[in-house]
């Protein structure tokens, strides 16, 4: 291989060497044992997990809440009249349903974070420390219906 005149003979082995071999996998260089303390560790991450997306929930659901007020509360003002034209008649309605896309796109995101957290939790790698049964908490219930609700505002809205 010829790495060019910038190459020093320091450099080029090691590259050389390195592009032969093929990228080693990753493995888990740890392995979990049952106990009570490696249990409530695992709630504790759990419960973090909720309530992250608990309050991935309470910010999409104040954006989704401050553009809907935006697009329809500013719309029905300026169309009573007794003012001035406004520059941009739009506007309003354009930044209140980017504020519902922005919260509702920002709560599927955090839906499928969480997703993947628990996947995680509830892999084989802590299975001797995990409970039995997988349940699925009221943060998501409450999540996937404010994602419902989200999508609902932003096509009210929109016509």
């Amino acid at each position: 291989m010829d790495f060019g005149p910038l190459a020093t003979r320091h450099v080029v082995p090691l590259i050389s060497m390195t592009l032969d071999k093929p990228m080693p996998t990753a493995t888990h260089h740890y392995q979990v044992t049952p106990g009570s303390n490696r249990h409530y560790s695992w709630l504790r991450t759990r419960m973090s997990a909720e309530r992250t997306l608990m309050s991935w929930l309470r910010t999409s659901l104040a954006m989704i809440g401050f553009g809907f007020t935006l697009a329809k509360f500013l719309d029905k003002l300026a169309s009573a009249g007794g003012a001035d034209e406004a520059l941009f008649p739009a506007a309003p309605k354009y930044l209140g349903l980017g504020l519902i896309a922005a919260g509702t796109f920002a709560l599927l995101v955090a839906t499928i974070q969480y997703r993947q957290v628990l996947d995680y939790l509830w892999s084989d790698t802590f299975r001797a420390i995990a409970p039995d049964r997988r349940r699925l908490s009221s943060a998501y219930s409450m999540t996937l219906i404010a994602l419902s609700a989200g999508i609902l505002v932003f096509v009210l809205c929109l016509f």
